[in-house]
């Protein structure tokens, strides 16, 4: 037994002699050679899928709407009626008020027609010319009867002188008398006429007067009427913009997004009964750290990409930076830490957007990852980023293998992203840096190089 242990000892002793041997006296440590290679520096963050516009269907009043038969997903075409209000509730109250402005239109004819008036008002002239023609004859009648009376009365004085002399009789006396009393009858009979002609002349001439008062009248009515036909139009206007905004129509050419009413319902002005948008204008929306954002500029390079995608980082769908928004805002991380944050937009090339759509299926406020590229260089010296370190100084660091032996170097460099970093001095093209160093190696310790290939990104 005491053979056999010392028999397994005496091999690892040999195992571990043989490892010593081929490290070269020194831990096997993993190198890299540096080269040549493309860099871009990147800032990723989750994104989501957006529309700039999304156009709304709305109650335009309240009113009763009916049912709505599209479905979220169908496609619309500008014009197209997507949803209407019951139609019968509107066309009868656009046909009452279109009533109630034909009658106001036919009473304003009506009372607005001055024929007969005109026609009365002519004739009452004519009748006012008359009395004053009357008049002249009563007191021209007047004037004579007052003359025969006169007559009369001179005539009888003399017959009266006459008969106490005998020249005339008792005959001449009576009729002279009889003469008298009916010449004074006759002056008192047109006398009285003369005056009532003056007072019915009074009166005729107040009847054109009366006449013109009346359409002065009806023209106050007329006016009244016009008013309340003005109102009265005025609602067949809003009638008939209800009427024509009954039927909602879409107003692009676009895909129904949501759809938030379905059977026949009363609803207030305002409710939602669709969303409808154009998905050629999908575009991306990130919400990226301040600090970050700085680097961004409109016009950058951008990808998206992700499992749903299909597509690793670095080989995403292409986009374009469209706008980052001049406002940043607060927002509270999963972690619960609060950040500053700035909405940068990002838009697909016009030339590919619909076979994006067609081949991976792409909707509105869907979560993708984003990379947005702030800088490239097509070819620089690249290192990993795990090989390099700060010192106590805060400067750059790095291990290069040369020999077997380890040589400290401090870096200066360029453009830096998650794995790789651009070495603008301090390494050389093909020297062997290493990757991931202990933090118990120093400058000039010996190891055993174990050298790794470097992907290109």
């Amino acid at each position: 037994m005491f053979k056999t242990i010392a028999i397994v000892v005496g091999v690892l002793i040999a195992a571990v002699l043989l490892v010593f041997m081929l490290q070269g006296g020194g831990p096997q440590v993993e190198v890299i050679t540096a080269t040549q290679q493309p860099i871009q520096e990147y800032v990723d963050e989750q994104g989501k899928t957006r529309l700039p516009r999304i156009y709304q269907i709305s109650m335009p009043f309240d009113a009763r709407v009916g049912e709505i038969t599209l479905e979220e997903g169908d496609h619309v075409k500008a014009g197209e009626v997507v949803a209407r209000i019951v139609q019968e509730d509107v066309e009868a109250e656009y046909a009452a008020a279109k009533a109630a402005v034909e009658r106001l239109d036919a009473s304003i004819r009506e009372t607005g027609d001055k024929t007969v008036e005109r026609t009365t008002e002519q004739q009452a002239e004519y009748f006012v010319q008359s009395m004053v023609n009357t008049v002249e004859a009563a007191k021209t009648q007047m004037t004579a009867s007052r003359s025969r009376l006169e007559y009369a009365t001179t005539f009888l004085g003399r017959v009266q002188k006459l008969i106490s002399k005998g020249a005339k009789t008792e005959d001449d006396l009576d009729r002279a008398e009889l003469q008298k009393v009916e010449s004074e009858t006759d002056f008192q009979t047109d006398a009285l006429t003369y005056q009532a002609i003056l007072s019915i002349d009074a009166a005729t001439k107040l009847l054109p007067s009366m006449v013109e008062q009346y359409i002065d009248r009806k023209d106050l009515s007329v006016a009244v009427l016009q008013q309340e036909k003005a109102e009265a139009e005025a609602r067949l206007r809003t009638a008939k913009l209800r009427l024509d905004r009954s039927k909602m129509t879409s107003p692009v050419d676009g895909i129904v997004l949501t759809k938030e009413q379905t059977s026949e319902q009363q609803a207030a002005a305002g409710t939602l009964l669709l969303e409808i948008g154009r998905m050629e204008q999908l575009e991306v929306e990130a919400e990226i750290l301040s600090q970050d954002a700085t680097q961004i500029k409109a016009g950058n390079r951008a990808e998206i990409y992700g499992p749903s995608l299909g597509r690793k980082a670095g080989h995403g769908i292409p986009l374009t930076v469209l706008r980052v928004n001049p406002a940043g805002f607060t927002k509270v991380s999963s972690l619960g830490v609060e950040q500053q944050r700035v909405l940068v937009v990002l838009q697909f090339d016009s030339q590919q957007i619909r076979q994006v759509l067609e081949e991976h299926g792409l909707g509105v406020e869907y979560r993708v990852q984003v990379r947005i590229y702030t800088a490239e260089k097509p070819q620089a010296l690249v290192i990993p980023r795990s090989a390099i370190f700060r010192n106590t100084t805060g400067a750059w660091q790095a291990f290069v293998e040369s020999g077997g032996r380890l040589q400290k170097r401090t870096l200066k460099l360029g453009l830096m992203n998650d794995l790789r970093v651009e070495v603008i001095s301090g390494i050389e093209p093909g020297e062997h840096v290493l990757i991931s160093p202990e933090s118990s190696l120093s400058d000039g310790d010996q190891v055993h190089p174990v050298e790794q290939s470097q992907s290109s990104p």
